[in-house]
């Protein structure tokens, strides 16, 4: 079996999604039409925006029903991006908090997508 290398959010506003990643990311999408956009990250993972109106087979999924994740360094790398999504405006779901796993925090993008940016527990 292989590894997946794309991750696929059904987004209402192509536009508007599109904009919120590329501000977010610092790069423009590789692909774009009025109903899909492309990403390519920096670690090779691909991140595709589709119109929800044009998936087929039809989804009825809503944003929030999963998670981005987004590793960092430390707790001082979880507080600095969440001060620079605050200063962007973005929803907040969570503060940064202390969870079994480590520390983090959850913002949302224009769909209520959850983006989690963490820092694990040491080993």
């Amino acid at each position: 079996m292989q590894d997946p290398t794309y991750v696929l959010l059904y987004v209402e506003k192509m536009a508007a999604s599109e904009a919120f990643y590329a501000d977010l990311f610092g790069k423009k999408p590789v692909e774009s039409s009025a109903t899909f956009s492309m990403f390519v990250l920096s670690n090779g993972v691909k991140l595709g925006l589709w119109r929800r109106d044009t998936v087929e087979p039809r989804s009825r999924v809503l944003g929030g029903g999963a998670e981005l994740a987004i590793q960092v360094a430390d707790a001082d790398a979880v507080r600095g991006t969440y001060e620079d999504w605050r200063r962007r405006e973005l929803t907040i779901a969570q503060t940064p908090s202390t969870m079994d796993f480590g520390y983090t925090f959850v913002a949302l993008d224009p769909d209520g997508h959850r983006l989690r940016v963490f820092a694990p527990v040491a080993p």
